[in-house]
């Protein structure tokens, strides 16, 4: 049996084995128990392992790294949804038999220092635009192309969530100023960038302090977002803000769906409860765009 035949059959019996709750254990069923919480449940499952690397560490071990592609079929009352994952797993082969595998990702988490930004004093000169109409659809558009890949007109970073996120904002027409201060305002150019680009935790003090170009309204809680607002997460509840999300849909219930990348993500429950960074004593931030 080929090696990619071996990793295809590992998670056919991880994904039959949760469904049929003969394993209680896995992040698969965990994500399965979150769904019925809330009032879903997943009627499918379907995972498909794509090789890209393959080290023979000796004649009778081989490491195999891939590309791990999930979806989850989600039922809420008359409701269907689909959500997805991907991320990089190494799979460790003795012989012909497949004895380990793991994740090679770095999950929903980033360990970027976090400079301090410049709010006040802002020089109008600076701002490309002041006031700006914020194209929700295309910023959904954006996130829904790109959520597990790469622009190749932008830098990938390892820790890519805001990044991405950025990205989705300026597709939506959110107007970058300060350029080529790293410590002021929101931009990016083809060999440097602000720190609110790309730092999950200052993109957050940024949409609750800026005055011009892009911002943020908070609200109070995630049902108020639509689709095109944004989310930030503090998983550890230290006032160190680690994550950012951008609202796709909205399920059955009117709760957020979102995208997002480092583990890359579409149409993933909004709270991440189902992350392996999440804590009990999470925070998070909500922002409606553009007003």
């Amino acid at each position: 049996m080929a090696v990619v035949d071996k990793i295809q059959a590992y998670w056919e019996e991880i994904v039959r084995s949760n469904l049929s709750r003969e394993n209680h254990q896995s992040w698969v069923s965990k994500k399965l128990l979150l769904h019925e919480r809330r009032g879903a449940k997943v009627v499918r499952i379907t995972a498909e392992g794509v090789p890209y690397r393959s080290t023979m560490i000796s004649s009778l071990e081989q490491h195999v790294d891939y590309q791990l592609y999930v979806t989850f079929f989600i039922k809420q009352g008359d409701h269907f949804y689909i959500e997805e994952g991907q991320e990089q797993h190494r799979a460790i082969f003795k012989g012909n038999k497949m004895v380990e595998d793991w994740s090679l990702g770095v999950r929903d988490t980033i360990t970027d220092a976090s400079p301090g930004l410049e709010f006040d004093n802002v020089n109008e000169s600076e701002v490309h635009e002041v006031r700006f109409n914020y194209d929700r659809q295309k910023a959904v558009q954006y996130a829904n192309r790109w959520w597990n890949s790469y622009n190749p007109q932008y830098k990938h970073f390892e820790n890519d969530c805001t990044n991405f996120i950025s990205q989705c904002l300026r597709a939506g027409g959110a107007p970058m100023w300060g350029m080529h201060n790293r410590s002021k305002g929101w931009w990016y150019s083809a060999s440097s960038w602000s720190y609110s680009w790309t730092v999950a935790n200052s993109l957050r003090w940024y949409l609750s302090g800026a005055k011009k170009g892009l911002n943020g309204k908070e609200v109070s809680q995630a049902r108020d977002l639509i689709p095109g607002d944004i989310i930030c997460y503090d998983f550890e509840g230290d006032g160190r803000w680690n994550h950012n999300t951008i609202v796709v849909e909205k399920d059955a219930f009117g709760e957020p769906l979102v995208n997002a990348h480092t583990y890359n993500s579409y149409h993933r429950y909004w709270d991440y409860e189902d992350s392996t960074a999440y804590t009990p004593q999470i925070k998070y931030k909500f922002f409606r765009i553009g007003e």
